[in-house]
């Protein structure tokens, strides 16, 4: 691959990791200003409303991080680096599978 080509890689696969980051971080940072709401003021916030954005929020990150060894991967495809993105897909992707079960739990209408 030329280097435009490893040059996009890597850019889009910075940025796809920036947002994941930023996702999680976000999420996290929101789930505990409602928890200080709810509990020092008692505003109309509810635990599980919380649990349930604060895990959509990571795995909607978890999804970016993938989108991102993807790309890494793309650049430098050798065996080891193809072992090791399927392994860390597979974790991710479980991972992923059973937050979004515990957020299926908790949906609100």
């Amino acid at each position: 691959m030329g280097d435009l080509g490893n040059l996009f890689l890597d850019t889009f696969s910075s940025i796809f990791n920036a947002v994941g980051s930023i996702l999680i971080v976000y999420g996290g940072l929101r789930a505990t200003a409602e928890i200080i709401l709810l509990e020092a003021f008692k505003k109309h916030y509810r635990y599980e409303h919380i649990r349930k954005e604060l895990t959509n929020k990571l795995v909607f990150g978890l999804e970016f991080f993938i989108a991102s060894d993807v790309l890494r991967t793309l650049r430098d495809p050798s065996q080891a680096e193809l072992i090791l993105l399927g392994t860390v897909v597979l974790i991710r992707t479980i991972l992923g599978y059973f937050l979004s079960k515990e957020a299926a739990v908790y949906h609100l209408d």
